[in-house]
């Protein structure tokens, strides 16, 4: 399993218009190979920003990686840079590959 995270700070005015983006958008993940799930998370508010991080759940680093290649990455990501408005600095990308899972 590989989990590839995205932390964005968004600007607290932007809030609702960040969450806008985000869950009308057309991620283009379903039907890729390897991928198992998405999920937008908003995290703790502080005085300049509010944290949200993007989680995708992969089957293999490799199929992660060979999303970011495809064209569907592309569509799924090209008006990405006319939301740097909404945030504080840069998304930051974070990688993890699953070395213990426990189920229910």
């Amino acid at each position: 399993m590989f989990i590839a995270m995205n932390r964005f700070r968004v600007l607290p005015d932007a809030v609702a218009a960040f969450e806008e983006v985000w869950t009308t958008r057309d991620s283009q993940l379903r039907g890729v190979p390897g991928f198992v799930a998405f999920h937008l998370l908003r995290g703790p508010a502080r005085e300049d920003h509010v944290l949200y991080a993007s989680h995708t759940l992969w089957q293999h680093r490799a199929d992660f990686e060979a999303w970011t290649r495809s064209e569907a990455f592309r569509r799924a990501h090209r008006d990405a840079g006319s939301n740097r408005p909404l945030y504080l600095g840069h998304p930051e990308f974070e990688g993890f590959e699953s070395i213990q899972a426990i189920a229910a």
